[in-house]
């Protein structure tokens, strides 16, 4: 299987394991920068060179001989699951992508249709009651993640546990975790922590949120979009990742981890 979502500098200074919703772009631009002195003109995700990734061919034998000897500092970000599956429905389900389509073609068809979902629109920005249609889109999450019907998972929605575990699994070991919410904070841990060509400050650096403007802009605070059933269903789909990554599961509104993430915990039970 080896190491899907992994991208490495091409100095191999640092390894990162992807994780979808999770400042991927920013972190990318950044191990892209600590090699060049420059970003990357464009969202990282289209790099095909610059930047070794498990979806290139020629990456993959660079990156297993060095994960699986661990010659270099890896590490991945993690969001509150709250958090990420909103930004999930609001970015790729409502929004119109960078390719002036709808995310998976016909996958918001299917939605209107199956689950009664309404995105704003052809245009997705007409006024819509986000409350309801997210929670709908909730119940497809869940049945993507639970059964694979009405189609498999996608990796924007499935769990931060399930991405960050392939990596253990096929002989990968963390040295850092840390959490998009204290971004700074854990990324310049792992900069401290590895040597690079170029030195960047990340106090000035732009934030590289590719799926910013994608979709409507969230119209109510966080806690909101859940009841008490929308609650059970981000426990059922997501209860590795509140207690692996230190969320509060409790209280919606909090966004913040309520304890620090214990990384052989993390590998112990991941790599089961």
């Amino acid at each position: 299987m080896g190491f899907p979502g992994t991208w490495m500098t091409e100095t191999e200074s640092v390894v990162y394991r992807v994780v979808p919703k999770c400042a991927c772009s920013t972190i990318g631009q950044i191990m892209y920068y600590s090699d060049h002195g420059a970003f990357f003109d464009g969202d990282i995700h289209d790099a095909v060179d610059g930047l070794h990734k498990w979806a290139r061919e020629d990456s993959q034998p660079l990156i297993q001989a060095n994960v699986t000897a661990h010659k270099s500092y890896a590490f991945t970000c993690v969001r509150n699951p709250y958090t990420r599956i909103l930004s999930s429905f609001f970015d790729k389900i409502c929004g119109i992508q960078r390719n002036g389509k709808r995310y998976r073609g016909k996958l918001v068809p299917l939605l209107i249709q199956k689950y009664g979902i309404d995105v704003g629109g052809d245009d997705g920005k007409q006024e819509f009651d986000q409350i309801k249609s997210f929670r709908r889109f909730l119940l497809f999450a869940r049945d993507t993640i639970r059964w694979h019907r009405p189609m498999d998972p996608d990796i924007h929605w499935s769990a931060q546990a399930g991405h960050v575990a392939t990596f253990i699994a096929n002989g990968g070991t963390y040295d850092k975790i840390f959490w998009t919410e204290s971004f700074n904070d854990g990324m310049e841990q792992v900069l401290d922590a590895v040597e690079t060509p170029h030195q960047l400050d990340l106090k000035t650096i732009p934030r590289f949120n590719e799926s910013e403007g994608h979709g409507p802009r969230r119209a109510h605070p966080v806690e909101d979009y859940f009841d008490d059933l929308s609650m059970h269903l981000i426990k059922e789909i997501y209860h590795r990742d509140f207690a692996l990554f230190k969320y509060d599961f409790d209280d919606p509104s909090n966004k913040m981890p309520i304890g620090e993430i214990d990384l052989h915990e993390v590998h112990a039970k991941l790599g089961e």
